[in-house]
């Protein structure tokens, strides 16, 4: 099999390609250039798209003897993530870049060319399974559950897992991987996790969206509708937010009250207290399949149903369904016709905390990855039912 490994300057991504190369394919390696500042060198740096990175990864394809190219696709990731990390904040929603670089780049822009360049397969370092089912390729969890990544390939779509591959996939754990490395002499061993926003390096979110994102000073209120601060621009909030608050008036039990909902049109940020934020339901669009389903969506079916990628799954219950006019919020898309509607199974599990529109929702029906949604709306605990 020709084989396009992504290498992203890891340890996950060197050994993937080493693995690959061990098993018979015929392997080339690619590093994915998505800085618009690519002199960039990882001083102060928590991301994984720096000029080191690369270098990394070069000198891993080197050890490996493999070819290695590097792909400039800094114009398409400031298009389909940057661009659309600051519309959805403009919007009031809080959206996951990594999920949109996976759907939109690592997994469409890469594989579409490597398709096209004759490869049959784009091996990555991601801790998942692949799996043929009755209908096609399945994505399944990863043996390890600690390091588990196949919430954030929720986006993929059948003909893509159709190409891809993933051969840390049965590793019991991340120790092995690193140990492996150093038994291959790869140089990376021992290189620490990328974690945040990686066009966001010094992790400061909000500074750096206050530099993209036009700034509308408005009203904070409470449940009741009542004025009780002002904010300096809404997108510097997110639900669940507690500290930062400046609140102009305590709350009556002088208990804290926390971020419960963002308004983009009348450019209020809502506040209350910590019980308000359980969520007993969710729903939204923007949804995707990574194959047949085997069963009728439309009908409730029980699956399980992670919002974050380092969140346990809650049992639940959910159907595909249209959206109903009186339900419509300002965070849906105009567009939109149909939502994914989720129930949590509350006897079985605590309520959500701390959800957020613009946070992707992936449901699994077992160890395997049914698809996944971007959260328009949530539904109170105790309230009507999201999914009857």
């Amino acid at each position: 099999m020709k084989v396009l490994a992504a290498m992203s300057g890891g340890v996950d991504s060197a050994v993937a390609a080493a693995r690959a190369v061990e098993a018979g394919h015929e392997v080339v390696g690619v590093h994915l250039a998505l800085s618009r500042m690519p002199g960039t060198l990882r001083t102060g740096s928590r991301g994984c798209c720096t000029i080191e990175d690369a270098m990394d990864a070069r000198r891993a394809a080197n050890m490996l003897g493999i070819p290695f190219y590097v792909w400039d696709l800094s114009e398409r990731f400031k298009e389909d993530v940057v661009d659309d990390f600051i519309a959805e904040y403009a919007a009031g929603r809080t959206p996951n870049p990594c999920m949109r670089c996976n759907e939109k780049i690592k997994f469409a822009a890469l594989l579409d060319k490597a398709i096209a360049l004759g490869f049959d397969a784009v091996a990555t370092g991601h801790y998942a399974t692949l799996v043929e089912g009755k209908h096609g390729p399945e994505l399944h969890r990863a043996s390890a559950w600690s390091k588990d990544q196949s919430y954030v390939l929720g986006v993929l779509t059948e003909r893509q897992l159709a190409h891809c591959y993933f051969p840390l996939g049965d590793t019991p754990s991340k120790q092995l991987v690193r140990a492996e490395a150093e038994e291959r002499g790869l140089q990376v061993a021992q290189k620490p996790d990328s974690h945040d926003i990686c066009f966001i390096p010094d992790g400061d979110t909000r500074g750096w969206l206050s530099e993209h994102v036009r700034r509308e000073p408005g009203d904070i209120l409470d449940e009741a509708g009542d004025v009780v601060g002002r904010h300096d621009g809404a997108h510097g909030y997110t639900v669940g937010q507690r500290r930062g608050l400046q609140l102009g008036r305590p709350a009556p039990d002088g208990q804290p009250r926390y971020v419960l909902s963002i308004r983009p049109v009348s450019n209020q940020v809502v506040v209350g207290p910590r019980e308000s934020l359980a969520i007993g339901g969710i729903a939204g669009g923007r949804f995707s399949w990574t194959g047949e389903p085997g069963f009728d969506l439309a009908e409730p079916f029980a699956c399980d149903v992670q919002i974050r990628a380092h969140a346990d799954p809650v049992p639940a219950r959910a159907r595909l369904a249209p959206i109903l006019d009186a339900e419509r919020t300002e965070q849906h898309r105009a567009e939109a016709t149909h939502e994914v509607r989720v129930d949590i199974d509350l006897e079985r599990a605590e309520p959500l905390s701390g959800v957020a529109p613009g946070q992707t929702a992936v449901l699994y029906v077992g160890t395997r990855v049914l698809g996944q949604f971007t959260i328009d709306r949530a539904v109170p605990a105790g309230a009507a039912a999201a999914a009857p």
